[in-house]
């Protein structure tokens, strides 16, 4: 096994496959690695959401991550139009620990940036506060369940 990097670069999912290579690496990490009914996993704000996809340099999708905004984003912002929510970051297995994760949130916070917007906020799995602390994060609220696992709201202002 080489110990050299893997080339990857982030890019906004624009193309019909760009969409598929996303929602593949979701089917991959959340419904078959951490069992979230396939039935919540997609839903109607895919369509309108911005998506971002981490892609190596053989073409192969690393992951992904989508941005919600205006009412779309109403539910997980506590209706603040001017924040976007972050949702549905996954990298797949041979990817973490690449700095995939940290890239695809940077892009996203990019994206919203573009689009006007003053914050991003999240609901983050408990075990990854400290991720999503490091990169400027900070939670607010209490703990919640989402689809059976334990979670917490966090913002960052940009």
């Amino acid at each position: 096994m080489s110990s050299d990097p893997v080339a990857y670069t982030t890019r906004r999912a624009l193309e019909e496959s760009d969409l598929a290579a996303c929602f593949q690496v979701r089917k991959e990490v959340f419904v078959a690695e951490q069992h979230v009914p396939e039935d919540i996993e997609y839903d109607a704000h895919d369509a309108t959401a911005v998506h971002v996809l981490a892609v190596a340099a053989d073409g192969s999708a690393l992951g992904t991550g989508r941005l919600l905004h205006g009412e779309a984003a109403a539910g997980r912002t506590g209706g603040d139009p001017t924040a976007g929510a972050l949702g549905r970051l996954a990298v797949t297995r041979a990817a973490r620990g690449l700095g995939v994760g940290a890239a695809l949130v940077r892009a996203i916070e990019e994206e919203a940036r573009a689009l006007g917007l003053a914050s991003v906020d999240l609901h983050a799995q408990t075990h990854a506060l400290g991720f999503y602390e490091r990169l400027g994060y900070r939670a607010y609220g209490p703990e919640f369940d989402d689809a059976g696992m334990p979670h917490r709201a966090m913002r960052r202002p940009l």
